[in-house]
């Protein structure tokens, strides 16, 4: 759940998803669900060339399991609450375990 909650801090941001069959698509973060699959808007292919037929495409769902990367802004990225969140969920998943 701390990827999709971490997600969800980025909505209405400009990413870039690349895809596992090497399409990259950049657009603002409209969706996201507990599945990572992502919606976005004001679509743009980084390779319009090889992928023509989408340069009409304003929105595209994408459906979690055909995502290989999200690059993110670096400047949107709030990495202490990221490292405390991943902390603390750690915390929990090792108490849950230790009560086995």
């Amino acid at each position: 759940m701390l990827f999709f909650s971490f997600y969800k801090t980025l909505i209405d941001e400009v990413v870039i998803v690349e895809l596992k069959n090497d399409m990259s698509v950049r657009g603002t973060l409209k969706s996201v669900d507990q599945f990572l699959n992502i919606k976005l808007d004001d679509i743009s292919v980084l390779d319009e060339i090889k992928y023509p037929h989408l340069s009409s495409v304003k929105n595209i769902f994408i459906r979690g399991s055909v995502v290989r990367y999200v690059h993110l802004p670096a400047a949107v990225v709030d990495t202490t609450l990221l490292e405390d969140a991943s902390r603390k969920e750690a915390a929990a998943q090792a108490a849950k375990a230790g009560g086995r």
